[in-house]
């Protein structure tokens, strides 16, 4: 084993551990794998910048604009509205996964799964049905979609595009379409069945109650003599000194809602939130009266002018490792955040000075007039107000026409994936379904540095040797094994290494040990290459597998294991389907 192959191994292996730790985000960790085989001499600046102008990542950074185009045109939320006239819970239940599954075929699954998110959730809640039953098949069935088609997810694209790099033919658009419509059907018919009674049945609460905000909220009296007594709220700074904060001043009838230059009157009742013992010391100090029979309502902190609403950090979100202290959220917003909730745990305490995760729920007190530029902001997704105003609903039909002509003109092979997926960008913004800033923002810029950085880890890996070496000691020891013995241990290798790592990080690293473990039995590696496709494209085991369990976490109120129950056996049989199927559809074909 040569040098070059020992330090890419090393490389490798760093880049593993980081990934797993999550210490570093994914698209840091890729750059500093980049840099260090260049440092190295393992790869020369050709190689190491070939990631950002390949195929590969130009594809999904163009399908993160189709993707927008289309939800910002309201084109997707239309097939959503669907769900409202579904009267049956098992019917409703079906036509989300399917219709959700449809769509990711062809649309980004995280940009799929934030449209149809807050339409399941008003549909729950109208027929008065537990979200927890809907929520993960709605990001299975996401997950479902987009191994039927090349471009339904990113990892499918950077296999297409390694396999190319290492001299493979690579796939058309629809090669993935009979296993991934048999996965689909088998993992439906799953949940529809077995995984149904594996859901767990947590009934809709009122927000105040699953926050338990009544713990930290109340009423506060002003009393005569109170030294708040001709100040304004602003000016008694008992965020600064106590940290309470005035939500809502009742004088009377008169209800005023961010009453910051409000002058408090002996008799004002102030609707403030704060820890307990602080809210004793302000009452202690300042002459107030706590009322004592106070039972917080969800209607008593939303009105004609003000809503109460959750929001989610997207997965693509500039928000995710900031605090609201530094992103001055509400001064941007006017908007109070009450609480976080994170993974099964509400955050309460010192609120600005969390720091924000992807999928984390942010629960707001906002004004009306500030909806609109909540739900523009690519950074978030919000859950609980279903009315979408900002959508360009007449340009709709255009949008679809647009992404259309990007998948038949690739299908047809009438011109490449690459290149019509750029023209129908260019559509888009030239018919203002959406404007330049929106495409720019519609990027997820950190899933494009992550797949322009492994790419050179893979090319790496195949001309060091070190893909030799590994499938040599790994997969090379069943020499002599069946070919569907040694499939089914590669399909389950990425399936593992895809729970505990990036989807991309995982496929870079088997995809060149799949293809010299082929080789050296003398077979096509195409076999091996869609078992890493399909292992990679799909977690359902854990809720950071992927970023479409994340978003539904914390907003179904899961618990880590309930993925694990309803996952595992899910995956064991996209596992069975494929180890069968893949032989049938790509035969083991010896190599010339």
């Amino acid at each position: 084993m040569g040098w070059d192959a020992i330090l890419t191994l090393c490389v490798m292996a760093g880049a593993v551990a980081l990934f797993v730790s999550e210490k570093l985000s994914v698209d840091i960790v890729a750059i500093l794998a980049l840099s260090a085989l260049v440092l190295l001499g393992v790869v020369g600046p050709d190689v190491a910048i070939s990631g950002f102008a390949n195929e590969a990542t130009i594809t999904v950074a163009a399908m993160f604009v189709l993707s927008a185009g289309l939800q910002r045109t309201g084109a997707l939320r239309a097939l959503g509205l669907l769900f409202a006239r579904i009267r049956w819970p098992w019917a409703f239940g079906l036509v989300v996964m399917m219709t959700v599954a449809a769509v990711s075929a062809f649309v980004n699954n995280t940009a799929a799964v934030a449209v149809f998110l807050p339409i399941v959730l008003a549909a729950t809640a109208a027929r008065n049905l537990s979200p927890s039953k809907y929520l993960i098949p709605l990001s299975y069935a996401a997950q479902m979609g987009g191994v039927c088609t090349l471009i339904g997810t990113s990892t499918n694209l950077l296999v297409n595009s390694l396999a190319k790099d290492l001299g493979q033919p690579g796939f058309s658009l629809f090669e993935f379409s009979a296993l991934g419509v048999a996965c689909t059907v088998a993992g439906i018919t799953y949940l529809m069945t077995v995984g149904r009674w594996l859901l767990p049945d947590r009934a809709a609460t009122a927000i105040t109650e699953t926050y338990e905000l009544g713990k930290y909220i109340t009423e506060l009296r002003v009393m005569p003599g109170s030294p708040l007594i001709g100040q304004s709220v602003a000016q008694s700074k008992l965020a600064e000194k106590f940290s309470v904060y005035v939500l809502e001043l009742l004088r009377g009838q008169d209800q005023v809602w961010s009453p910051r230059a409000e002058v408090l009157q002996a008799g004002d009742v102030l609707l403030a939130r704060g820890d307990w013992s602080r809210l004793s010391d302000l009452k202690d100090q300042m002459r107030l009266e706590i009322e004592p029979e106070f039972k917080l309502r969800d209607d008593q902190l939303s009105g004609e002018s003000q809503s109460l609403v959750e929001v989610m950090v997207a997965p693509n979100s500039r928000f995710a490792g900031e605090t609201l202290r530094e992103l001055d959220f509400r001064w941007h917003y006017n908007a109070t955040v009450l609480a976080v909730h994170r993974r099964g745990e509400v955050l309460r305490e010192k609120i600005r000075e969390v720091t924000l995760n992807v999928g984390d729920i942010l629960l707001m007190l906002a004004p009306r007039e500030e909806l609109p530029s909540l739900r523009r902001n690519p950074n978030l997704v919000v859950v609980t107000e279903r009315e979408d105003d900002t959508a360009s609903r007449k340009r709709a039909p255009l949008a679809l026409l647009i992404m259309a002509a990007v998948i038949v003109s690739s299908a047809l092979g009438l011109m490449p994936i690459v290149i019509s997926a750029l023209i129908g960008c260019v559509a888009l913004v030239v018919t203002r379904c959406l404007e330049p800033e929106e495409a720019y923002k519609a990027i997820d810029w950190r899933i494009i540095v992550l797949l322009a950085g492994v790419l050179p880890l893979g090319i790496a890996l195949q001309q060091s040797g070190a893909a030799e070496v590994l499938a040599s000691n790994t997969i090379g020891r069943m020499e002599g094994m069946d070919p569907v013995f040694v499939l089914a241990v590669v399909y389950l290798l990425a399936l593992v290494l895809s729970e505990l790592m990036s989807n991309a990080a995982a496929a870079v690293l088997l995809v060149p040990i799949a293809v010299s473990a082929a080789m050296s039995m003398g077979l096509s590696p195409t076999p091996f290459l869609v078992a890493v496709t399909f292992a990679a494209s799909t977690s359902f085991s854990t809720p950071v597998g992927y970023q479409t369990n994340t978003m539904v976490y914390s907003i179904g109120n899961y618990r880590f294991t309930d993925f694990m129950k309803v996952g595992i056996p899910l995956n064991l049989l996209f596992w069975v389907i494929g180890i069968v199927m893949i032989p049938i559809i790509w035969p083991f074909t010896p190599t010339p």
